[in-house]
């Protein structure tokens, strides 16, 4: 029952992604949990959960407005300075960052939330 499954989802209410995640597990009566990331910023442990899994160059928007106007396709930046710079500006992110308890998913990916409304084993 997809009820069952709790789903937070990591976006900017501006972000139509963010909308397009919300809109699809409200479709399927899923229990979920908006977090805007301009009101309260990703937890450095949660970040964490998304760089381990898929590195912090995948969940860079490089397509962007906010990386551009950042300069950050000229600029040389490490980890650190980048993540403090996500902190300043989700918008850099690849929104919307989705995760239930077994799984993650980055930007706009039906297929990866339908898995996550699949009971494990199936």
């Amino acid at each position: 029952m997809p009820g069952l499954v709790s789903i937070q989802i990591f976006g900017v209410k501006d972000s139509q992604a963010t909308r397009a995640a919300e809109r699809f597990f409200k479709e399927r009566r899923a229990a979920i949990q908006l977090v805007d990331l301009k009101q309260k910023p990703l937890a450095p442990r949660e970040m964490q959960r998304f760089i381990e899994r898929f590195g912090l160059a995948a969940l860079l928007d490089r397509e962007g407005q906010a990386y551009a106007k950042a300069g950050l396709k000229y600029l040389k930046l490490s980890d650190v300075q980048l993540l403090e710079r996500i902190g300043q500006d989700p918008k850099l992110l690849r929104l919307p960052l989705v995760r239930t308890d077994r799984q993650l998913s980055v930007g706009k990916d039906p297929e990866a939330w339908k898995a996550m409304l699949t009971p494990a084993g199936q």
